[in-house]
């Protein structure tokens, strides 16, 4: 196991062309992991349990607070690098604390579970539930980014994902500047949890919103993930895979770019097409 205990050896039978061998793979672990929520008060410190996601082990602060920004149970990223709590109340545990005057909408947290659990009554409804809870003003005409240099990202995030190039076996995203510069490249079993723990990278360096960046996502674009990358107001989403109908309506309402199917020789630009130059 590394040390992260993102990976663990796992004995396997080799089939090749005929052989069985014995040998060891690497697997990609997926643990539970319960995000916490507490508010000091005169009486001590209030807890309360907000999430319990299967995640691979590792940057487990950051998924954390890129799923409270994400999901709107923070609202302000100016005091949310300091509000993790310096020891995690168990190993599989993360708990961030609110600071004092800082509270939450409870109803809005019922809110949100009720959505989370049924998926939302219909498409309109979802994407009417992202322009209320909010979001950063994308930039109407930048970036701008050569077809070129948007091709060569998948490159560029594939030589950055230590634990891909060892299991083989996982998700990943990462935010690059309008240069094409890597900023973050997080890597998780789940998809979600990759987009999360890479904007909360962003939240813990002070970078949101990320009005002029680019998200490059391993494989599909589903809603989810393009209603996080515009909470972090991220105007380009490209994927190597497909989008949805539901990731395309949100994005033409919020004037982001959807790029999909991402390879060297070309892609398919399915909103604000303007920002993709060439």
């Amino acid at each position: 196991m590394d040390r992260d205990g993102a990976w663990k050896p796992w004995p396997v039978t080799g089939l090749r062309l005929g052989r069985r061998e014995r040998q060891e793979d690497a697997v990609i672990a997926e643990e539970p992991l319960e995000i916490q929520i507490a508010f000091p008060n005169a009486e001590g410190v209030e807890v309360l349990p907000i999430a319990i996601t299967m995640r691979t082990p590792g940057e487990d602060e950051d998924l954390a607070l890129g799923f409270l920004y994400t999901e709107g149970l923070i609202d302000d990223p100016q005091w949310i690098r300091a509000a993790l709590s310096p020891e995690r109340p168990a190993p599989h545990t993360v708990r961030v604390v609110f600071p004092h005057g800082r509270g939450i909408d409870r109803q809005r947290l019922t809110r949100h579970f009720y959505m989370t659990s049924s998926c939302g009554v219909c498409g309109k409804a979802a994407i009417e539930a992202v322009f209320v809870q909010g979001y950063p003003s994308l930039p109407e005409d930048e970036p701008v980014i050569p077809f070129p240099l948007l091709a060569d990202l998948p490159r560029r995030m594939r030589e950055a994902q230590r634990l891909f190039h060892r299991t083989g076996g996982l998700h990943a995203a990462a935010i690059f500047d309008p240069a094409g510069e890597l900023l973050w490249v997080r890597e998780d079993v789940g998809r979600h949890n990759a987009v999360d723990k890479v904007i909360g990278a962003a939240l813990r360096a002070g970078r949101i919103p990320l009005s002029h960046a680019i998200m490059l996502v391993s494989g599909r674009a589903g809603f989810e993930i393009a209603q996080k990358a515009l909470r972090a107001g991220i105007p380009i989403l490209a994927a190597i895979g497909a989008p949805s109908s539901l990731t395309l309506e949100l994005a033409h309402a919020a004037g982001m770019t959807v790029v999909g199917f991402l390879r060297p020789e070309g892609a398919n630009v399915y909103t604000a097409p303007w920002r993709i130059a060439g």
